[in-house]
């Protein structure tokens, strides 16, 4: 069984898309569609930067589901279809999206109108300088969720990703996420590192920007997607779009439960993990899943290589 993944934020980078752009009519189709979605000319932004502006958040999140819808068109045009070469989808926070889109639940334009609705709610939810993110290194859920309570202090500390069986992300008010890179060591973590984020997210912080995101997915809510999503809160498999219409709302404070998903998707067969767009995943799922086999799809060479090799 073959799942196709899709990465979340933080793997965006100046050039992404571009190596495909000049070798696809089919990837500039994907990129023109998402620019005139936005009235932006984002694929310009992908390209050449600058990178304070592609990292916003209401920025990031759209050019990285291009990118890689972009990477799934391009291989559809090629004839390798993700419904029929595919058993389920699955996406890293924003990369849900990312992977409904590639099921068709949303279309192209939709997507990434939401997906600018989504980044500009998470940034407007809690003002500058008042949250933050840190990564857990050499940290399982116990540990960090023992580190959260400790750190707290009567402020938000949560466990925002459980990426890794070592790697844990915590967001929540800065003091207290000060608080726990402080603590990590005296919990028996390796190393805590703040992240160079502009929002506390995936935690109750982020409650207003979940309002917004219910408002914008009743406008424009999912429809019946072509492959079964395993999604970030529930770590289980949805087939049912109005489901996922009230997941996608509580992925907005919920944990991403990244290594669950991962297992569960396992655990129901899947062998072959293809993550498209990103080199993110990937690393994670190997330390999930040592038996699996990972496949990451950025260029048109690795495109060309997977159609031969499944």
């Amino acid at each position: 069984m073959i799942a196709f993944v899709f990465p979340g934020q933080g793997s965006q980078k100046i050039g992404m898309g571009v190596e495909l752009a000049e070798a696809s009519s089919v990837a500039r189709e994907v990129f023109q569609e998402v620019d005139d979605a936005l009235n932006q000319k984002l694929a310009r932004l992908m390209a050449e930067g600058p990178e304070s502006e592609l990292t916003m958040t209401a920025n990031a999140q759209p050019a990285i589901m291009a990118n890689a819808i972009a990477v799934a068109r391009v291989l559809e045009d090629g004839g390798f279809s993700l419904t029929e070469k595919g058993d389920c989808v699955a996406g890293h926070s924003l990369g849900e999206y990312s992977a409904l889109a590639s099921v068709g639940a949303f279309t192209l334009s939709d997507t990434a109108r939401l997906l600018r609705t989504r980044g500009i709610a998470m940034q407007d939810a809690v003002p500058i300088g008042l949250g933050a993110m840190c990564a857990l290194l050499g940290a399982d859920l116990e540990k960090a969720q023992a580190l959260a309570e400790a750190a707290a202090e009567g402020q938000v500390c949560e466990v925002a990703n459980d990426n890794d069986p070592t790697q844990v992300v915590l967001s929540g008010h800065m003091q207290a996420i000060d608080r726990a890179v402080e603590l990590a060591k005296e919990h028996g973590i390796k190393r805590a590192v703040k992240l160079p984020v502009s929002a506390p997210f995936h935690c109750s912080l982020m409650q207003p920007a979940a309002q917004r995101m219910k408002f914008a997915l009743k406008d424009t809510p999912p429809t019946a997607f072509r492959l079964p999503l395993y999604a970030n809160v529930t770590a289980a498999e949805v087939t049912d779009a109005a489901t996922e219409k009230d997941l996608l709302v509580e992925q907005i404070t919920g944990r991403v439960r990244w290594r669950e998903s991962v297992l569960a998707m396992e655990a129901a067969g899947v062998t072959h993990f293809i993550e498209l767009g990103g080199k993110v995943l990937g690393p994670m799922i190997r330390k999930i899943a040592p038996d699996v086999t990972v496949t990451s799809v950025v260029s048109m060479e690795d495109i060309e290589a997977l159609a031969k090799e499944v």
